[in-house]
């Protein structure tokens, strides 16, 4: 019977110690990398005097989330990422009237810091763990030339333009243990800002740019 009962309190207390650690708060790095797409914007016109239409049509580009963050609780956790991501844009503005246009292709750059709260659907043991994400941060995007500019009788947009502000971004992604602390992660986000390239259209667009990226990576657990 003294037997049973020892290995009875070793095996609460083995179990206690092993709630508690996975209780506690543990650090993550890591990093992903993949997709941009950026939101196109367009904006007509019509007066008496003409139509005057406006538009930029970006590519896809790359893009690389470098994470950090903390395990505050079993379902939850806090993290904080630094993302670049680079999109080839056109911008195009026509009016009617006279045969006027501009034709700006731009190569964009976005520079941001994003602090995120990660929601899990399981707990810290799971093999798979998926889960949603919601985070505010700044945003810089800078503009420069990409090939030759074509104008006629219109105004060409900056070559060169840089603007700061703010964002939210929303998330869905899922972590899958590959073992020794690491997991393998995918996301998918979107990012919502001001639009400094709709600014530079004539007329200007009206839309907020948003930033779609698919990102593959590995996060180690400490």
């Amino acid at each position: 019977m003294l037997r049973i009962v020892i290995g009875a309190a070793i095996t609460m207390c083995l179990a206690s110690t092993l709630a508690e650690a996975q209780q506690s708060p543990r650090v993550f790095v890591g990093a992903v990398a993949g997709v941009s797409t950026l939101s196109a914007d367009a904006r007509s016109e019509i007066t008496t005097a003409g139509a005057d239409v406006s538009l930029y049509k970006p590519e896809n580009g790359p893009a690389l989330n470098v994470l950090f963050g903390v395990q505050v609780h079993e379902y939850v956790s806090l993290q904080g990422n630094y993302v670049w991501n680079n999109n080839d844009v056109v911008l195009t503005s026509v009016r009617a009237a006279g045969g006027s246009f501009s034709v700006q292709p731009s190569k964009t750059s976005q520079h941001a810091l994003v602090g995120d709260v990660l929601a899990f659907f399981r707990d810290r043991r799971s093999a798979l763990r998926p889960y949603l994400s919601v985070g505010i941060g700044v945003v810089r995007l800078q503009t420069r030339p990409n090939g030759e500019a074509r104008a006629r009788s219109i105004v060409v947009p900056p070559a060169n333009a840089r603007a700061t502000g703010a964002l939210l971004r929303v998330a869905v992604g899922i972590d899958v243990a590959v073992g020794a602390g690491w997991s393998a992660r995918y996301s998918f986000s979107e990012s919502i800002s001001n639009n400094p390239l709709s600014a530079q259209l004539l007329p200007p667009g009206q839309r907020k740019l948003a930033n779609f990226q698919n990102l593959f990576g590995m996060v180690r657990t400490f």
